[in-house]
């Protein structure tokens, strides 16, 4: 585990940096962000994402599961708060009714880094739409399940466990002995676990976009990505064009997948 994992402010300003790099200026060239925009982030975490866009002047509202993530966020976010310009629900999102909880829909969804923990992606997505106006657009980031990383073992604590490659693609029982040899805790080999049976992979997740009439507009794949500028101070690079070509080189290498969605 790296410090950023722990240091939840760093990691806020990390999140925060990264999407008015990368994330802002994506969706800018389909959405005009205005103080009129609405926009929607599940899986919220600590709200640095949503702060990217609060600064813009849009109306924000974050849904997180953890409660002690949205406290951490209501802190970051003292200001936006008393202002109105942002609001957070601790909810799951299948109890959340948009009519009742919140009163509008958005003209903007943002998931980064969070359709990877989601159970049934298949269920989520299509249910995920009934709160998006009808010309709205969604965001979605995420690490491929076969990329080197795409296990999340970098948030082991064993320093080797934490950098050693493409182990999660090992058979299950061979991966939970190789977590407990390295004395990981049980939550973390719980959560490790449970990331094994949710990650998804590029072609599974651009099937289940079609199979529910989405239609993405724009998709970048990088083999550095964005956030890495400030985590390790490395310059973001996309996959080469002919190697998104190449499916299986494809999934192997790229280490984080941006996707802007229609529907069709």
């Amino acid at each position: 585990m790296f410090d950023f994992h722990c240091d939840k402010k760093e990691y806020f300003e990390i999140q925060y940096k990264t999407a008015c790099d990368s994330i802002v200026p994506l969706v800018s060239q389909y959405l005009q962000i205005t103080e009129h925009t609405r926009v929607l982030e599940i899986g919220s975490a600590e709200a640095g994402v949503l702060k990217a866009f609060t600064e813009r002047g849009c109306h924000c509202t974050g849904i997180e599961l953890s409660p002690g993530r949205v406290e951490l966020a209501c802190k970051f976010m003292q200001q936006e708060l008393a202002e109105g310009r942002v609001q957070f629900l601790s909810k799951n999102i299948y109890d959340v009714i948009v009519e009742k909880d919140i009163g509008f829909k958005f003209d903007l969804i943002i998931l980064k880094d969070v359709i990877e923990h989601i159970h049934e992606q298949e269920k989520f997505i299509p249910y995920m739409m009934r709160f998006l106006n009808p010309n709205g657009l969604i965001f979605i980031g995420f690490p491929p399940w076969t990329m080197p990383y795409g296990g999340h073992q970098q948030m082991c604590a064993n320093k080797f466990l934490s950098r050693l490659p493409y182990f999660h693609l090992l058979p299950v029982s061979i991966y939970r002995r190789i977590i407990q040899f390295g004395k990981e805790k049980p939550n973390k080999i719980e959560m490790l676990l449970e990331v094994k049976q949710t990650g998804i992979t590029i072609n599974r997740f651009e099937k289940i976009i079609s199979n529910n009439r989405l239609k993405i507009i724009n998709r970048i794949l990088y083999i550095i990505p964005p956030v890495y500028r400030y985590k390790f101070k490395l310059k973001p690079r996309r996959l080469c064009a002919l190697f998104t070509k190449i499916p299986i080189f494809r999934d192997f290498c790229t280490m984080s997948a941006y996707y802007v969605i229609q529907k069709e």
